[in-house]
């Protein structure tokens, strides 16, 4: 029988695809322009066609050739397009981002063009959650309103149905939360799946009572074995700090308000400083560019290995990824949960292609009990006691350091573009 076919695009290191393949469908082409994600594309799966290009700089046609498909034949498109300027990251660097008038952002339209150009019986966009935030949503609104002049233009009936979801509710091992776009061609409207997990271990709504626990970190990685060849030792200033932090817990134990000494100001830091793992909880979210001090680490004070991240995004045990530490983690921080796109895809099939499933997901983790018990923390060591006492708690929104500099320097631009009398 012949698996439905899937167009991807902005396919990074594969995160949707294997998410798609668990599901029964087929990546017919798979569009990126990093040459390391396509590597590991071919490496892992070299029967995928890898289109290693800029879509900007491609056709519908194009790809459709690639996929030898016609116009109508693809099943599904799907694509996660990167949008650095509608993320937390952008909000903290720049203040308000620049948004939609970001050059990054063209990846939007991008994704759109495609879909006009290939007529897919579905689509699936999956991007990060400030493209949905309250006041500030154009990101969204222009995806919304772009697919509906699509559908004036060609015909179709595409009836998006978005929705920011939490990974950790479908039973990934790891909190993360993405926005998810679903549409068919022929106008039926898509039901988001529904939370299969809580995602905390302690408090809950009493209406989610009924749901299964989360998986844990513990679910995701208890079994593995380091590898002795990889290097995995937490570096920089701050890295001999890790063993007195406990697990679950970042900088803010050493706070006024933590459990420890009294070395930073409250919430003076990005919440994944210092930020490490515990057993009985599942992942933060693994990120794709963490300086030296930023988590999550493993309870064992170190950094992750590739297999823990693959686990921890619930890539299939088979993939491998290879490249430097950055290379590495700057794939697999940037996927989507595999997990999560199986689920979706599994909807998807059964709801708007007609296909059968009633398998459970394939890439659900396992659960591992009982786990280890906790590292006991050390002392600091003495290099960090001049910090004692140093630093003051936050004083509010809009008034950190960074915010203040960030004020100051637009007021220094504004009195150099004033005129000279």
């Amino acid at each position: 029988m012949t698996k439905p076919k899937v167009i991807s695009l902005f396919s990074g290191a594969g995160g949707l695809d294997y998410g798609f393949e668990a599901a029964g469908f087929e990546t017919a082409v798979a569009l990126e322009m990093d040459h390391a994600c396509c590597e590991t594309l071919r490496e892992n799966r070299p029967s995928w066609t890898v289109m290693e290009t800029d879509i900007l700089k491609v056709r519908g046609k194009d790809v459709l050739k690639a996929a030898g498909l016609k116009i109508g034949e693809a099943d599904v498109l799907i694509g996660g397009p990167p949008c650095q300027p509608f993320s937390k990251a952008g909000y903290w660097a720049r203040g308000d981002a620049l948004r939609l008038s970001d050059p990054r952002a063209a990846t939007l339209a991008a994704y759109l063009r495609m879909l006009e150009e290939t007529k897919p019986r579905a689509l699936l966009l999956e991007n990060v959650e400030g493209l949905a935030y309250r006041g500030k949503d154009e990101g969204l609104r222009l995806i919304l309103d772009e697919i509906e002049a699509i559908n004036g233009r060609i015909g179709t009936k595409y009836r998006p149905v978005f929705q920011v979801v939490n990974a950790a509710s479908y039973g990934v091992p790891q909190l993360r939360k993405r926005l998810i776009i679903v549409g068919a061609r022929d106008g039926k409207v898509f039901n988001v799946p529904s939370p299969t997990h809580r995602v905390s271990v302690t408090e809950s709504d009493p209406a989610d009572l009924h749901l299964a626990p989360p998986h844990t970190a513990w679910d995701a990685l208890g079994d593995l074995v380091l590898d002795p060849e990889e290097d995995v030792a937490a570096t920089g200033h701050w890295a001999d700090l890790l063993p007195s932090i406990p697990e679950g817990s970042n900088y803010l134990w050493h706070t006024d308000r933590g459990g420890g000494v009294p070395l930073f100001g409250w919430r003076r830091r990005y919440w994944s400083f210092l930020l490490k793992l515990a057993k009985n909880l599942p992942s933060w979210t693994v990120q794709a560019q963490p300086g030296p001090a930023i988590g999550p680490f493993h309870w064992d004070n170190r950094r992750l290995s590739m297999r823990e991240l693959c686990r921890i995004q619930t890539f299939p045990d088979d993939v491998v990824v290879r490249g430097s530490r950055h290379v590495v983690q700057k794939q697999i921080g940037n996927a989507v949960p595999s997990l999560l796109a199986e689920v979706f895809a599994r909807a998807i099939g059964a709801q708007l292609l007609g296909m059968r499933s009633s398998e459970k997901p394939l890439l659900m983790p396992p659960r591992r009990e009982p786990s280890e018990a906790s590292r006991p923390t050390r002392r600091i060591p003495a290099k960090y006691k001049v910090l004692v006492g140093n630093d003051s708690a936050h004083p509010g929104p809009g008034q950190g350091r960074g915010a203040l500099e960030a004020r100051g320097a637009r007021q220094a631009a504004r009195l150099e573009d004033l005129p000279m009398v």
